[in-house]
């Protein structure tokens, strides 16, 4: 799935994007839509009525396209940004409900595959796991970012990390460990 979106044009595009051409993100998003939306879908808690996937991908877009233009753009960097940028507007998310009601229900993400193998945390408490493994191993919160929140699979992280298969999933091992315990 990811190979496809991984090709030439894309690339071509984002390097446009950040040589001055913004107008050019548009189309990225255009020919990557239904892949983030997909990818947004598998985030959400199912029943969610105040963030949709659609809500989501055009949350991402906002900000992608708002602020600071996207410097050195490829690939790597799209996903890595997409990665981020879905994990902080579900984190926003999950606040603001929280701030709504005193200890609201909070966002829950499901996932195919768990990080801390148990129930899936919380999307707060997960986020300053993040920022804790982010401090001592930022490849691997880099991983767990373009696995957990971007959707990718192993073997694209690897392509866009520019590091073996075997060591995105010892990473990812590894990560997985540290963040249970900080869950626990």
């Amino acid at each position: 799935m990811v190979r496809s979106l991984m090709g030439n044009e894309i690339t071509q595009l984002l390097e446009r994007v950040s040589a001055g051409e913004p107008a050019h993100l548009s189309e990225v998003f255009e020919r990557l839509y239904p892949q983030l939306r997909q990818i947004a879908a598998s985030r959400l808690r199912p029943g969610e009525r105040t963030l949709t996937p659609t809500v989501l991908v055009h949350e991402l877009y906002l900000r992608a396209s708002s602020g600071e233009p996207l410097s050195g753009s490829d690939r790597r960097h799209f996903f890595t940004t997409a990665a981020k940028a879905m994990r902080w507007i579900l984190v926003d998310h999950a606040r603001r409900k929280a701030a709504g009601k005193r200890g609201g229900d909070l966002l829950e993400v499901t996932l195919t595959e768990s990080l801390a193998g148990g129930p899936e945390p919380d999307v707060l408490d997960l986020h300053e796991a993040l920022q804790g493994l982010g401090e001592i191993a930022p490849q691997q919160r880099d991983i767990v970012e373009l696995h957990y929140f971007g959707g990718l699979e192993f073997a694209d992280v690897a392509a866009v990390l520019g590091i073996s298969e075997r060591t995105v999933y010892r990473q990812w091992q590894r990560a997985r460990a540290f963040l249970h315990a900080q869950l626990e």
